[in-house]
């Protein structure tokens, strides 16, 4: 990874995800910061390509201004990865993605509780009030559902739920986001999976002769 090029480890850290079922085809974006600049898959990555991108598909523009909006392939949630980067200059990469185990979490509008050692680092992963998809307002919730958790980026990473939608998640560079992202699932399959584990035995104290 560290001697590939930052499209080759975008491509190589998207096939992962789709592969480990951390995103899905309905969609999902995947972007790092280059100084003043960043790298995102292309609009439709999931749903027409299935993950499987090529390094010289990858968009590249400026952080700043609005060049990237008018790039025909830029991906639609990319304004929120535009927002957290000019909001917090130590996320050096972002993830969002539809998980498969936490979207019931997306869904019921409840936040992640950190049930694993390998979570507690991240906090309670919190949900951002509801907006639609691809907006501005959603945008600007997933900053202040960020705000304030700048150690836990400087750390690793940072997460918001989005109602009925997904993840997003703010690192310090590309490899700590899917880890993070993928420790965070599993903690959540560890919270859906108390209520299809039996009940506890009863502890037995045989009576000795």
């Amino acid at each position: 990874m560290q001697t590939q090029s930052i499209p080759e480890q975008i491509v190589h850290v998207a096939r992962l995800m789709f592969e480990r079922r951390l995103t899905d085809m309905a969609g999902g974006n995947i972007s790092v910061r280059d100084g003043d600049n960043l790298y995102i898959t292309p609009r439709f990555a999931g749903s027409k390509q299935h993950w499987r991108l090529a390094a010289d598909e990858i968009l590249c523009g400026p952080i700043a201004g609005d060049a990237m909006l008018q790039q025909p392939r830029f991906s639609r949630e990319g304004k929120a990865h535009l927002a957290i980067y000019r909001a917090f200059p130590d996320v050096g990469a972002v993830i969002h993605a539809h998980p498969f185990h936490v979207l019931p979490f997306c869904v019921a509008g409840r936040a992640i509780e950190p049930v694993l050692e390998a979570t507690q680092k991240f906090g309670v992963t919190p949900v951002v009030p509801f907006a639609p998809a691809h907006s501005e307002h959603l945008a600007r919730f997933v900053v202040e559902g960020l705000a304030g958790r700048e150690a836990s980026i400087r750390k690793q990473a940072a997460a918001v739920l989005l109602p009925k939608h997904g993840i997003i998640v703010a690192s310090l560079d590309l490899l700590a986001a899917i880890d993070a992202l993928e420790r965070i699932d599993w903690n959540a399959w560890c919270i859906l999976s108390q209520g299809m584990m039996p009940a506890a035995p009863i502890a037995y104290d045989p009576v000795l002769p």
